[in-house]
């Protein structure tokens, strides 16, 4: 809990065996995490064995892709604020503490894996992926005037219940440039968005997309003729868009700063 909300956590997974018992048990090892959720996307043999040793529950999807196992985990969660992350050990449990504290200003808070005090190394985050995330996140900063991004490809994230049930109905893309889709829709509904830097490690074991540079270049590719489409979609079809969010007043909006501190001095509880 957090604040007296709910809290879980989606994680997809295909090949992430040998990472995904440690990456669970270090959610729930936060003392904040309530449910985890796992989607099972045609994952190597074992997964599910691993995922049974701990406190998670695993949910399947056949469709094989990144978006559409991060669809199924995101539409089982069941928790007030909704973390989706990875499992491969390249993202920090613990980080799941400054997501969480940008909540109470934020409806939406993305993850950021480009500055580089906080690229470990080994990461998979060289000069090209590091500036390729960066100029396409400044592109659709641009082509939208909305918060300060740099970093378009960034799994790990926080959604409030509110955004994310809202913006579901709309979601489209179910291979690995579902990332930017999902900002987007976030952005279109009128949602509070901020990105913040997180912890970048080495992942375990080999990424399917990321591991070879000619096909991030192509999911890069993808991700720019979405951002395009989307953009001219917002200008000609804005029926097709979440209607957005009202705008909250600061009495509605409530004191941040006061509930954090109740949480931060309540332990897990109040948490």
């Amino acid at each position: 809990m957090w604040a007296g909300r709910k809290v879980s956590v989606a994680l997809p997974t295909y090949n992430e065996r040998a990472s995904i018992r440690a990456c669970i048990d270090g959610f729930f090892a936060t003392g904040v995490v309530d449910e985890v959720v796992v989607c099972n996307n045609n994952a190597a043999p074992g997964t599910s064995e691993e995922v049974a040793k701990t406190g998670a529950r695993e949910v399947y999807e056949t469709r094989q892709g990144y978006g559409w196992s991060c669809r199924k985990a995101l539409a089982e969660a069941t928790g007030d604020l909704v973390v989706l992350s990875e499992p491969d050990g390249s993202f920090e449990p613990v980080d799941v503490l400054k997501l969480l504290s940008y909540s109470f200003d934020f409806d939406v808070v993305l993850g950021s894996r480009t500055n580089s005090e906080l690229i470990w190394t080994g990461a998979n985050m060289g000069w090209f992926m590091k500036w390729g995330n960066w100029a396409v996140a400044k592109y659709l900063e641009l082509l939208f005037d909305t918060t300060a991004l740099t970093d378009v490809g960034c799994t790990m994230r926080l959604l409030s219940r509110d955004v994310l049930r809202r913006i579901e109905p709309h979601f489209r893309v179910g291979d690995s440039w579902f990332g930017p889709e999902l900002t987007l829709l976030s952005i279109a509904s009128g949602a509070r968005v901020m990105e913040i830097p997180l912890n970048y490690r080495q992942r375990v074991g080999e990424s399917s997309v990321t591991g070879n540079r000619w096909t991030a270049f192509q999911v890069g590719l993808h991700m720019i003729a979405l951002i395009t489409e989307f953009r001219t979609r917002r200008w000609l079809r804005p029926a097709l868009l979440p209607q957005p969010i009202a705008p909250r007043t600061r009495s509605e909006h409530g004191a941040p700063a006061a509930a954090a501190a109740a949480a931060a001095a309540g332990g897990g509880e109040s948490r």
